[in-house]
């Protein structure tokens, strides 16, 4: 083994430990964030337990045998389709697997399938786009990540939905430089396997189908060709669940509703919205509901049934009429929410949720390891997560704008992902947890910065001197 190692090249060595060390450092962050969120499952103001509780009801029916995996029997449940399945199924899965029917099982596979696959994916899709360099560096930021981590370390559909968008974006980079018909189908699957999670992404096929067939430096034929493998990819794997509901309801929809009570709740985010009778809240927006259909209080009713479809379509209807009356007044909120959905230091903005925590010996230890040498290492940890919040975006727009000349392919394609979630993702109500994808591109992004950064100041004669004084030595 020993002489096995001894023939890897210097080079190759060097980065496997830069690598181990990264990783180790993302173990520390993302195992006391994970103790963190253990403690604080049932705190709605961590976790929203609420909506877990929905996918904890299907999972168990699936487990039970008193749901289907897939299939819908009964047209009246629309409640069924409020997500898409593949999370309910992955509760369901967990649950048989650890023999533990708890979100505190599902939260321990969870989070370490998240801290492997998260940052091998980040690694890869940096060392793809720009090289070694950026990737170590990329892998840094993301290791210290307060959202990442504590996003990793909660059991729902945001970390999986990740997980297959940002291979998705490692099969597009790799489509874009092979110009290869079959990555890009590849990109197109993995997409739809994310849409398979959450619904958010759903858009995102068109989007890089766009980026393909305008930045891509080839024929038109290839370009298009390209383009088509993106969009029939995503469309093969999303079609299952748009045809069962058709058949099913019938209705043409991915899911039974999120997208009108989002868009309807969103407006309640704000002054303007709430003096015109839209609130946030499921509770809320269903006791309205209520009122207008002349139930009784104690009348079963809930946000997805019955017949949530058209109630949802009838909010959205009411939604887009209020926005089309107000449409600079809400290209405002649209701009704060993109805001909301990058600041990741300081207080974050209300509605949008939180960009994770920095470790610390009180807040991560039991009580008898708050103290010591323990308790120095994890304060030391925060403090270190406190600087890269703050530095970031910083090294963000240094990236990019240190990339737009000399990669524009792989930086063009890579902000379409940044630019979807930033764009599409405002027009409703959002969360910062929605968009994982791009907090993880980000981290590619400042890893370029980083690494021009240090090229920068260590090419200054005086530190090439230093490294030529060094070779020198180690000649003689």
């Amino acid at each position: 083994m020993r002489a096995r190692w001894r023939g890897v090249q210097p080079i190759a060595r060097r980065r496997a430990v830069l690598f181990l060390l990264i990783f180790a450092l993302a173990f520390s962050v993302r195992f006391l964030t994970f103790e963190f969120m253990r403690a604080h499952l049932n705190d709605a103001a961590w976790f929203q337990y609420g909506s877990y509780q929905v996918f904890d009801k299907y999972a168990r029916g699936v487990w039970e045998g008193r749901e289907r995996a897939f299939w819908i029997d009964d047209p009246s449940r629309t409640d069924l389709v409020q997500y898409p399945p593949a999370f309910p199924l992955l509760v369901a899965a967990v649950y048989k697997l650890t023999g533990e029917s708890s979100m505190y099982a599902v939260q321990r596979v969870e989070w370490f399938l998240d801290y492997v696959i998260s940052m091998l994916l980040i690694a890869g899709i940096a060392v793809t786009a720009y090289g070694w360099r950026a990737s170590v560096a990329a892998t840094f930021f993301a290791a210290l990540s307060p959202l990442l981590a504590l996003y990793g370390a909660s059991p729902s559909a945001d970390a999986p939905t990740a997980w297959f968008v940002l291979a998705g974006v490692w099969l597009l980079l790799a489509a874009a430089k092979r110009q290869s018909t079959g990555w890009a189908l590849s990109s197109g699957l993995m997409l739809g396997v994310a849409c398979w999670f959450r619904v958010n992404p759903l858009y995102l096929a068109f989007a890089w189908a766009i980026a393909l067939l305008l930045f891509v430096r080839a024929s038109l034929k290839r370009r298009v060709a390209l383009s088509a493998a993106v969009t029939v990819g995503a469309v093969l794997v999303v079609s299952p669940i748009v045809i069962r509901n058709y058949l099913v309801f019938p209705d043409f929809t991915l899911t039974g509703g999120t997208i009108g009570a989002n868009l309807w709740e969103g407006l309640g985010e704000t002054e303007l919205g709430r003096s015109n009778g839209f609130v946030l809240g499921d509770d809320k927006m269903v006791e309205i509901e209520r009122a207008r259909m002349g139930l009784a209080p104690d009348a079963p009713l809930e946000a997805f049934w019955p017949d949530g479809i058209r109630r949802d379509r009838e909010r959205m209807r009411e939604a887009l009429y209020f926005i089309k009356q107000h449409p600079i007044w809400y290209a405002g909120v649209m701009l704060r929410r993109m805001w909301g959905m990058l600041k990741v230091a300081g207080e974050p903005l209300p509605y949008y949720g939180s960009a994770g925590i920095n470790v610390t010996s009180a807040r991560c230890l039991p009580t008898e390891w708050q103290g010591g040498v323990a308790a120095l290492f994890v304060t030391l940890l925060g403090m270190l997560q406190s600087v890269v919040r703050y530095i970031l975006l910083p090294f963000v727009a240094f990236g990019v704008w240190t990339l737009a000349r000399k990669d524009f392919l792989m930086t063009a394609l890579a902000l379409t992902t940044v630019l979807y979630y930033l764009v599409l993702g405002s027009a409703a109500h959002t969360e910062i947890r929605y968009t994982l994808p791009m907090h993880a591109l980000l981290t590619v992004f400042a890893g370029v910065g980083l690494v021009r950064l240090a090229d920068i100041v260590f090419s200054r004669p005086i530190w090439t001197a230093i490294r030529k004084e060094k070779e020198l030595k180690a000649k003689g």
